[in-house]
């Protein structure tokens, strides 16, 4: 059967393509623990995630192929809606709450490299929420994709690796460069709370969303510093490490105003 390049992502960048009715792309070393969660979700009645299919012999992982829009930079208007931002942490809500179940196989592995750095979590966390992985329709977040970095942590942790790509957490001006300006993030961080459910008492997510700043920075250095020329070129295109002081600069002098969003 034929096969279609898919277009999107840095890390398997060229290497995800459609083959009729799945989708094959490079297994690693944590694909099968991985897949053991994906077949519990679904089983928990949690379709929002892909549906795997098993690992072939060319060392790829098939999974079913999930039809809708996937937003890429420069992102559309219809992922900056309210209506979008909100359905994705309704859906990452929904993901949680199937996962809580869930009980790792014995040989379990997880990606260690956007897992949550205070530790000691029970849920398994997606850990990159971010807009090219959320699959919509008419709008709405339908399903969450590439979950490679999947790991144990906290439920605010994964929320806040949300919020920061969502929101986005930025300096304005990186925003807009990336086709997102205008956008209020005080507000939208509360539609991320409230849509996902988190009760009073929100100071955590702040706390984690600098957490999830801090690993997100030394994940993207670590990778260009063992040569990958694809996370060396987004770098290089985002703004490099001159965009990653500015968003660390508007995190700490706004924290409070963002505090003041979640309770205000």
């Amino acid at each position: 059967m034929s096969e279609r390049r898919l277009s999107g992502g840095i890390a398997n960048a060229g290497a995800v393509v459609r083959s009729g009715p799945h989708v094959l792309r490079p297994a690693g070393p944590h694909t099968r623990t991985i897949h053991a969660l994906l077949t519990h979700l679904r089983a928990r009645g949690f379709r929002g995630a892909p549906e795997p299919r098993g690992i072939d012999d060319d060392g790829r992982e098939r999974l079913v192929f999930i039809a809708g829009e996937v937003p890429q930079q420069p992102f559309p208007s219809w992922s900056q809606t309210t209506r979008a931002l909100a359905s994705t942490a309704a859906l990452l809500r929904r993901c949680h709450d199937a996962a809580r179940s869930f009980t790792p196989p014995a040989d379990a592995s997880w990606s260690p490299e956007l897992a949550d750095p205070q530790g000691g979590g029970e849920l398994i966390c997606h850990n990159d929420v971010c807009p090219e992985n959320v699959v919509h329709r008419a709008g709405v977040a339908h399903a969450l994709l590439d979950f490679d970095f999947a790991a144990p942590g906290r439920p605010v942790y994964d929320l806040a690796n949300l919020a920061k790509m969502w929101v986005p957490i930025d300096d304005p001006r990186d925003a807009a460069r990336h086709g997102r300006p205008g956008l209020d993030p005080f507000g939208r961080l509360r539609v991320v709370a409230d849509s996902y459910g988190l009760p009073p008492g929100r100071a955590a997510l702040v706390d984690a969303i600098d957490d999830a700043i801090g690993v997100g920075e030394r994940f993207v250095e670590r990778r260009i510093e063992d040569g990958d020329r694809a996370f060396a070129a987004m770098w290089a295109t985002a703004g490099g490490h001159e965009r990653a002081v500015r968003r660390r600069a508007w995190f700490d002098q706004n924290r409070k105003h963002l505090l003041a969003a979640l309770d205000p």
